[in-house]
């Protein structure tokens, strides 16, 4: 039986408000559909933004109150799930924390609606979104199942440069494969997080579970980051997808620009230009390392899909398997706090 599913990533940007950008979701998750994917990826942070360019008013031992406004306003966006600070895991996947009498439910209905979307589309969606907790703030990503709703939930674990002033540590646990059957075919599904995929205990501990289907969304929008892309690849023997945003400077927030556009507008960065705040470069790449689809620069609202094999991932490990017969597992171990590298059963 042919292993083959259509799988794809949107190249779309956060809008002017969480309603607008859960619009936007349910309509690029339609028009997946229509296109008969199975699974589609969204860019990190997609729901709550990533705040490019911004500096929340910081430096070293100083913070400007336009800073408090503008974390204030940034959280405001964040969508709240109904998880916990330390992270719930099995028991929040499960609903078995306790709800709202009022509402029937835990926070502020962002699961219910991406689940809906699921469902109704009949597509496995992996969206990127910025995660609330209190006054607490987490880059995450949410794997959602058409039947079972959300099946899993990552905790981005090292916030890189300013992102570490806004956003909160995740736990390793959290790096747990996903194993779903999809017309049939097993998919086994990892996600790391933007720059955690220069992470390479991190980028091992995906490849001990059996990942298949290796899930990158991003706001890295340099030439640099293919490369990586076709390393993880060809490493791991599986099929990578990455997300970005292609965002113009004009699209940012107001609560972003409003006060320090100009003197934010000189910093320099070669996934930026003048007009573009990030450049996007969204892919798709196979098992050996090779790119098939993309990257797609300076297009804002895209679908990038292909088939994809599933069968190459196990035909390709001929020659090389990271986690088998070329580890030498009686040399090297990995060990992860928390998290079981044993693939899902």
């Amino acid at each position: 039986m042919p292993q083959k599913l259509t799988v794809a990533c949107a190249q779309v940007r956060t809008q002017d408000n969480r309603e607008a950008t859960l619009k936007v979701l349910k309509e690029v998750a339609i028009a997946a559909a229509k296109k008969d994917v199975s699974i589609l990826l969204f860019p990190e942070a997609f729901l709550g933004g990533y705040p490019r360019l911004c500096s929340f008013g910081a430096v070293i031992g100083q913070r400007h109150p336009r800073g408090y406004d503008q974390f204030h306003a940034y959280l405001k966006e964040a969508i709240d799930l109904g998880d916990t600070a330390i992270g719930e895991g099995e028991a929040w996947l499960n609903r078995e924390l306790p709800v709202n009498e009022q509402t029937g439910r835990r926070g502020d209905g962002t699961r219910e609606f991406i689940e809906d979307v699921a469902k109704s589309t009949g597509v496995f969606l992996v969206v990127g979104c910025v995660e609330r907790v209190g006054g607490s703030m987490y880059c995450a990503a949410v794997l959602v199942d058409p039947g079972k709703g959300i099946v899993g939930k990552r905790r981005k674990l090292q916030p890189t440069g300013m992102e570490r002033l806004v956003w909160s540590q995740g736990r390793a646990s959290n790096l747990k494969a996903v194993a779903v059957t999809i017309k049939g075919i097993r998919v086994v599904i990892g996600c790391a997080i933007c720059w955690e995929n220069f992470m390479p205990l991190l980028r091992y501990s995906l490849y001990a579970q059996g990942v298949n289907l290796y899930l990158a969304p991003t706001a890295d929008a340099r030439s640099t980051w293919e490369p990586l892309l076709r390393t993880i690849a060809g490493e791991g023997r599986c099929w990578v997808v990455s997300c970005n945003q292609a965002v113009k400077t004009k699209d940012l927030p107001d609560w972003v620009t409003g006060v320090e556009g100009q003197e934010k507008a000189k910093v320099g960065s070669e996934g930026k230009t003048e007009e573009w705040a990030s450049r996007g470069g969204s892919c798709i790449v196979d098992p050996m390392g090779g790119t098939v689809t993309g990257p797609v620069w300076e297009e804002e609202d895209t679908i990038l899909a292909t088939d994809i094999d599933f069968d190459e991932c196990d035909r390709t490990k001929f020659d090389f398997d990271a986690t088998g017969h070329y580890a030498r597992l009686d040399s090297f171990e990995l060990n992860v706090e928390g998290l079981d590298l044993l693939p899902p059963p």
